[in-house]
């Protein structure tokens, strides 16, 4: 049984800020800092989701005017490399003007409207139309227009590359349609005290593109709360506190904060279980904590589930019934079972401490500082248990997820073009580097399609990647059921939902103003 209702509105379990006050190494003082959204449930029209009119006031009062993120400084390292940022059907040139400078220009021919690129370049040298010819110096200055004389309105004030407004961050390159839009400074806020390693001493160390059959707000509201772990993560319950995360949100910033070592209060356990592991190894066999059930790999796409009174069933690794008593089988748990493995990665341990929370988060510090002490010294002491066990997980509005310090995860998600059912999924590995140390070259992009299974970005790892394929198996479900949603909209949770619902109440402020909002 899952715990409802406990008679007040918070969970019965342990709160994140007394796990923390039990570490070994204390937390950076933000981390203990409460700032909690108003509470209150918050309900959205489900058309949000699936609509083209929905979609197209997204790109007039949103895409057209925020900051978003266009892409790395090391993916335009020299003059003269350029980098296509395309979003909702909109397309925008990044290009390094100088070794100094960064500009930003539609991507678009001002003669006939072709792309002037078609993908990132290297070392440009102009920017000339494959179609007719028509070229502009980097800055955007009108250079060369073949038959100039059969264009005598054609001037290069008039002609020339309009700019797009440009502003950086750890690292980043932003852009804004909107030549009225805030500085970039303005719009973040004071983003920098959360992260005490700065994100320009971190280097992109893998990155995938994944194309989803859904809307991005479905995706990425999939990584916005640990509510969903109960059901689509079952994996975790036995020594990660999803109920006991904590929520807060600053300005244009929100942050979720869930503990590794303490169980789920849906289990009722105090301390932490690794009996959901039976032989000791991550992906051959699970027990599920609550059914009872367990799931074992029999070979990929095929899985054994065995009921508490011992009846059988085979299933495949998307739970479709194949033989046996056994008529129905947890999906998520089929999928962790069952699904594809990065090859060299079938026999995973998991083997922790399980006497206590504060046990195991010492256990899994403590390992982690030895790994990183060969290139971070003794500065590995000083860094917090819960930087180096929880997952603390950030949104900037309206589309970017950074994850603190010492967790390298970094979300991008984004429409993909005009097609409100169909988003892309980004994910890099930021890894940090120490003061004087050169920065390594960022990692080429692994793009997957609709069909390709997260694994086949193997340079991220089984666990990361099998919990991608586990929300990967709502999202075409969401974007189905919510055009047959029989009260047309959806209802977030007050607190445990807050990312959510402060994004929504960004977003409609977006959307309803005739103006772009200004955040002072």
């Amino acid at each position: 049984m899952v715990e409802t209702r406990t008679g007040h509105n918070r969970s019965n379990g342990i709160s994140y800020d007394e796990i923390l006050a039990t570490d070994r190494v204390p937390p950076p003082a933000v981390y203990l800092e409460n700032s909690p959204l108003p509470t209150g449930v918050t309900r959205i029209p489900a058309r949000r989701y699936f609509s083209q009119e929905e979609h197209d006031r997204e790109v007039e009062r949103l895409w057209k005017r925020v900051w978003q993120m266009a892409c790395h400084e090391s993916d335009i390292p020299n003059v003269g490399d350029t980098h296509v940022y395309d979003i909702a059907g909109l397309s925008y040139i990044i290009v390094r003007v100088t070794p100094d400078k960064v500009m930003a220009f539609p991507n678009a021919c001002l003669h006939r409207g072709r792309s002037l690129c078609d993908k990132h370049e290297k070392e440009m040298k102009v920017f000339r139309c494959p179609f007719h010819g028509w070229s502009w110096h980097l800055d955007g200055r009108l250079k060369e227009v073949p038959g100039h004389w059969d264009f005598p309105s054609v001037t290069e004030e008039e002609y020339s590359l309009p700019p797009l407004r440009v502003g950086h961050w750890g690292g980043f390159v932003f852009i804004n349609p909107d030549p009225d839009c805030e500085p970039l400074e303005h719009f973040l806020g004071d983003i920098d005290r959360h992260f005490g390693i700065p994100f320009q001493r971190r280097f992109k160390a893998a990155h995938l593109v994944k194309r989803l059959p859904c809307n991005w707000k479905i995706a990425q509201e999939a990584f916005m709360e640990s509510y969903h772990v109960v059901a689509t993560h079952p994996e975790l319950l036995g020594y990660f506190g999803d109920v006991n995360s904590k929520y807060d949100v600053f300005g244009n910033l929100s942050r979720a904060m869930s503990a590794s070592g303490w169980p789920s209060p849906h289990t009722g356990l105090q301390t932490p279980d690794m009996s959901a592991y039976p032989d000791r190894k991550a992906f051959q066999s699970m027990k599920h904590m609550l059914s009872g059930y367990t799931y074992r790999r029999l070979e990929e796409n095929r899985v054994e589930a065995v009921a508490p009174d011992g009846r059988t069933g085979v299933f495949t690794a998307g739970a479709e019934y194949v033989c046996g008593d056994v008529k129905h089988a947890d999906v998520q748990m089929c999928n962790w079972v069952g699904g594809k493995i990065v090859p060299g990665e079938e026999d995973t341990p998991m083997e922790y401490p399980t006497e206590s929370g504060q046990a195991y988060r010492a256990f899994v510090a403590a390992r982690r500082r030895d790994a990183m002490r060969a290139q971070w010294g003794d500065k590995v002491d000083a860094i917090s248990d819960a930087d180096l066990c929880d997952a603390i997980f950030y949104t900037v509005f309206p589309n970017l997820h950074p994850w603190a310090d010492w967790n390298p995860i970094f979300y991008r998600f984004r429409p993909d073009g005009d097609r409100p059912d169909q988003c892309l999924h980004e994910v890099m590995y930021m890894i940090p580097v120490p003061d004087g140390q050169p920065m390594p070259p960022p990692a080429k992009c692994t793009f997957l399609d609709i069909d390709d299974d997260y694994t086949k970005a193997a340079e991220f790892g089984s666990n990361l990647l099998k919990i991608f394929n586990q929300d990967g198996a709502n999202h075409a479900a969401i974007q189905k059921g919510l055009k047959s949603h029989p009260k047309g909209e959806t209802i977030y949770a007050a607190y445990q939902e807050t990312k959510i619902r402060h994004f929504h109440a960004l977003l409609e402020k977006w959307l309803s103003s005739e103006t772009a909002p200004k955040s002072r």
